[in-house]
């Protein structure tokens, strides 16, 4: 009886060892490293005004992610920073979008390249009170032609906006159920 629990346990040991430890080779697949840099836009800060909000950016840096060996950069690069807008008119301003456009230091739009990955700015905007700000992050795409040959001259910030002189009144009505 002993031995025939040692050789039904004996296999059951062997099936164990066996998946555990594996039957196929070891298969490495060597990937190259990427490595992780971040320039800073020169300035890092800037601030405008137009008719009806200032806008401030700051903390302004590019991250790209770059073979080590080749020194190309691999995925697009992000723009990274901070956004704010202060609401300088009498008017409530209810934010619909921002959008960032990357110059040439002509003047002239540096786009995209077909399979880069193109990100808008958070869509988290609130309506701002007048003399009320908003602080947002900026995590955005920048093309990769604009750090590559570094042909960046000037960003472009396309504020989309409704102003809106909002008025509220309450009406009551008397009514009751007979």
């Amino acid at each position: 009886m002993q031995i025939a629990k040692t050789f039904a346990f004996l296999p059951l040991t062997a099936a164990v060892l066996f998946a555990v430890l594996g039957c196929t080779a070891e298969q490495r697949v060597e990937t190259p490293e990427q490595e992780q840099i971040e320039k800073s836009l020169v300035p890092a800060k800037a601030e405008v005004t137009g008719r009806d909000f200032s806008l401030k950016v700051t903390d302004l840096k590019v991250a790209m992610t770059v073979d080590p060996d080749s020194k190309e950069i691999v995925e697009t690069p992000k723009l990274h920073g901070s956004i704010h807008i202060i609401n300088t008119s009498q008017n409530i301003l209810d934010i619909q979008a921002v959008s960032l456009g990357y110059m040439a230091a002509a003047g002239k739009l540096i786009p995209f390249s077909s399979g880069e990955k193109m990100s808008k700015l958070d869509s988290s905007w609130k309506p701002i009170k007048p003399g009320e700000a908003f602080e947002g992050s900026i995590d955005a795409a920048i093309p990769l032609a604009a750090v590559k040959e570094k042909a960046l001259g000037k960003i472009e910030v396309e504020v989309i906006y409704v102003p809106s002189p909002v008025k509220r009144e309450n009406l009551s009505l008397i009514e009751r159920i007979e």
